[in-house]
């Protein structure tokens, strides 16, 4: 099971995590006022994990309870948690950062609607 602070937000529906690129954030000389020539690494990027997924409920004010402990978690400030994936591999320090849904809500069977998570160490 997934979970952010112990809060399985997204495990009403399937989801996937993805991790965004790790590596050195490289700038050119030029934009840090060198001479043009070159490049400086300035160190680690910070590590992003997206979750990609859709909130399933079996009615309508059920959906919109999942929407709002997602958007509950969302703050002014991002405050720092342990992300755990569906396999239990965990990250510590990550910030909820950005979550956008797509789509329209999908009525049927089940109420649904697909989204995008994306967590940051900051």
């Amino acid at each position: 099971m997934s979970s952010f602070k112990s809060l399985d937000l997204f495990g009403s529906g399937p989801h996937r995590f993805s991790l965004g690129p790790r590596g050195q954030l490289v700038t050119i000389d030029f934009f840090g006022g060198g001479s043009g020539g070159g490049s400086t690494a300035q160190g680690l990027i910070d590590a992003i994990i997206t979750v990609r997924g859709r909130l399933v409920a079996s009615t309508e004010s059920a959906l919109l309870t999942l929407r709002n402990a997602v958007f509950a978690q969302l703050q002014a400030t991002p405050t720092p948690g342990t992300l755990i994936d569906n396999h239990a591999h965990s990250w510590t320090g990550m910030s909820f950062v950005r979550y956008a849904e797509s789509g329209p809500t999908d009525r049927g069977r089940v109420w649904s609607i697909a989204y995008e998570a994306t967590f940051q160490a900051l």
